[in-house]
């Protein structure tokens, strides 16, 4: 069984983790797998405001961020992978500083010591100084960014193709096979 953390964040862009959460819901990856969701404090308010609807309303287990009762939230009972999407700037900063002051930030903390995938997605323009450099110390620290900005080679021709073209490479970085995107190179005529 392989165990997946989803943590939203505060952050607009909350339509990329509900497509995340129904693929996750709907593929069949060829094993077992177990996704939790943890919110941060102001992600359900977000959630809610860009999707219509609850993030609770969608089946997983959820842990709001006090829950340090998650298994997840210690070391000895690590997930095998974990994305936060979308990652607020606020996120990435304490990520990078190695702040756990929240069930979100601790289970990143967690597992950047574990060595464990860890794949934060901002949707954030422009970025800062700032904002740069902190991203640059969660990658250094073992993290991947990948930035929700969809690529276009695939000629996407919804929002959800677009959204797919993020999230094709999320799932790459956590080791999920999938097809949501058209890859380089295929089918693609300049």
């Amino acid at each position: 069984m392989k165990k997946l953390v989803i943590a939203i964040s505060g952050a607009s862009g909350a339509p990329y983790a509900q497509r995340l959460l129904a693929i996750l819901g709907e593929r069949d990856f060829g094993f077992e797998m177990q996704t939790s969701l943890v919110l941060s404090r102001t992600a359900e308010q977000v959630f809610v405001h860009e999707c219509g609807i609850s993030p609770r309303a969608l089946g997983l287990p959820v842990f709001d961020g006090r829950d340090y009762s998650a298994p997840f939230a210690s070391g000895s009972s690590a997930a095998d992978a974990m994305v936060v999407i979308p990652a607020s700037m606020s996120a990435v900063a304490r990520i990078a500083h190695g702040i756990s002051d929240d069930l979100l930030t601790r289970t990143a903390d967690v597992m950047l010591k574990e060595r464990k995938p860890l794949v934060l997605v901002p949707r954030e323009a422009p970025y800062s100084s700032i904002h740069l450099e902190n991203m640059l110390a969660v990658t250094r620290a073992g993290a991947v960014v990948i930035p929700a900005s969809p690529s276009f080679y695939g000629r996407p021709v919804t929002l959800q193709d677009a959204i797919d073209s993020v999230l094709a490479r999320v799932l790459d970085h956590i080791g999920l096979p999938n097809a949501l995107a058209k890859r380089w190179g295929q089918d693609v005529h300049m």
